[in-house]
């Protein structure tokens, strides 16, 4: 598991996250501040009167004056280590003892430490004084000290130890839940407040269409967020009436050019040459074919169809048996019903599209077939043309874009056919794209969800 995928990807799981951690480290900072606070004052509370008591009972032993034992003594002489081996040593009073044995010239063997816990209910306390029992209680542990005398046997000394590491650990850990729980919470809600109004908005973006009668995204939040909100609304709107210029005037350009060009129809007829009459007739078809998918090209962002569901399959076979109809070598391979939802009469331009360059340029017969994917579907139209160059493959989507190689003026169009047909495509939630084939020819591959 990486840390990306740790990474919440929500904003409150950010947020929260993010201040969890801050705080984890402010609490480690805090924790050792007071570790080292504690260990400072114990070392100037225990561990400084521990070394004084054993170097000032060491010149007391090389004078004489220390009994040989007094088992409730602090400070004592006893004739073997009175450290048990498998204590947790307190290195920094060995170290402070053999400093001062050594400054006071106090021959010395070894000095051995060990740290013990003490339960407030054993026997051991029961057979101090009321006094010193209810201070070791108190320090939960207890310094043993053993300095080896040589010739004379061992000095002991037992001080009480506090034992507070423990007990500033779970104080740390009860600070930092409560820290937790009173800032992450608010955060929390404070994260979901924003989040959930930014989340319908995302969705509403996404889910925008122009021309769809979408009520408004609600207003909510804290003020920053409702101003986003509000600015989204707004520009909304601006698109929509932008968009219903841009169909109103796109509308008055179609009549505008239609007209003259249906009066130009009319007003060739009179031309006696035939060949003439001809190719003025073709040259009006090619301004009024060009003329339509530039407006349907304009015109795409707001259809008036409706996405309905459709045999791909039927309307496939319903646009080959149209080129049939014309003489067209075009076979198409039979395939089962293949429900998908899209815009019949868009996609029907679509497919059209295709199979019309693939007759044109494909030198011979066009193949199509449908291939089911599972979740998706594809639509195959292979021909064995001279294909494209690879590097050509993607620009030739570009409105506008011709091949003065193999697709000039006399095959006719502008270069809108294959930007047109993606468009549609895209607008179903599909993809196109186009691949030479091996052995030669071009093969047009359209891809819709099912």
């Amino acid at each position: 598991m990486t840390a990306r995928s740790l990474w919440p990807r929500s904003l409150p799981g950010q947020i929260a996250l993010l201040v969890a951690v801050a705080l984890f480290v402010a609490q480690a900072i805090n924790f050792a501040m007071l570790y080292r606070e504690r260990q400072a004052l114990r070392f100037a509370q225990v561990t400084v009167p521990a070394i004084t008591r054993v170097v000032d009972a060491a010149e007391r032993m090389a004078s004489g004056r220390l009994p040989p034992e007094r088992p409730r003594a602090r400070t004592r002489l006893v004739a073997a280590n009175p450290v048990p081996a498998q204590l947790h040593p307190a290195r920094d009073v060995e170290e402070g003892i053999r400093a001062g044995l050594s400054e006071s010239g106090i021959r010395f063997g070894r000095i051995v430490t060990g740290i013990r816990d003490i339960d407030p209910k054993s026997l051991q306390l029961r057979k101090l004084g009321p006094r010193r029992a209810d201070r070791l209680a108190r320090f939960g542990g207890e310094l043993l000290v053993g300095v080896e005398m040589p010739g004379r046997g061992w000095l002991a000394l037992d001080s009480p130890w506090p034992r507070t590491e423990r007990s500033l650990i779970w104080q740390l850990i009860a600070q930092t839940l409560i820290l937790y729980v009173v800032t992450l919470i608010p955060i929390l809600w404070l994260g979901r407040r924003i989040a959930e109004p930014l989340q319908s908005l995302a969705t509403a973006a996404r889910g925008f269409r122009p021309g769809e009668d979408a009520a408004p995204v609600a207003e909510r939040g804290p003020g920053d967020v409702r101003a986003v909100i509000a600015a989204y609304n707004t520009l909304r709107d601006r698109v929509t009436v932008m968009l219903d210029e841009k169909d109103r005037m796109l509308g008055a350009i179609g009549h505008d050019l239609r007209t003259p060009l249906a009066a130009l129809r009319v007003r060739i007829e009179s031309v006696d040459d035939d060949t003439d009459r001809q190719r003025m007739a073709d040259i009006i078809d090619e301004m009024n074919g060009t003329l339509e998918d530039i407006l349907s090209l304009a015109r795409l962002g707001r259809p008036s169809e409706a996405m309905t569901d459709t045999d791909l399959a039927a309307l496939v076979d319903a646009v080959v048996d149209d080129f049939r109809d014309l003489d067209h070598d075009v076979v198409l391979e039979e395939a089962p019903r293949t429900p998908v939802r899209l815009r019949p009469s868009l996609m029907r331009r679509a497919v059209r599209n295709l199979i019309e360059n693939a007759v044109k340029y494909g030198g011979g017969s066009v193949e199509v077939r449908l291939v089911p994917l599972g979740s998706s579907v594809r639509i195959e139209i292979a021909d064995r043309g001279p294909g494209i160059p690879a590097d050509k493959l993607a620009a030739v989507f570009d409105p506008f874009t011709r091949l003065e190689t193999s697709r000039n003026r006399e095959t006719g169009g502008v270069g809108l056919g294959l930007a047109l047909a993606q468009a549609i495509v895209r607008d179903a939630g599909g993809s196109i794209h186009l691949a030479n084939r091996d052995g030669g020819g071009l093969l047009a591959c359209i891809e819709l969800p099912r």
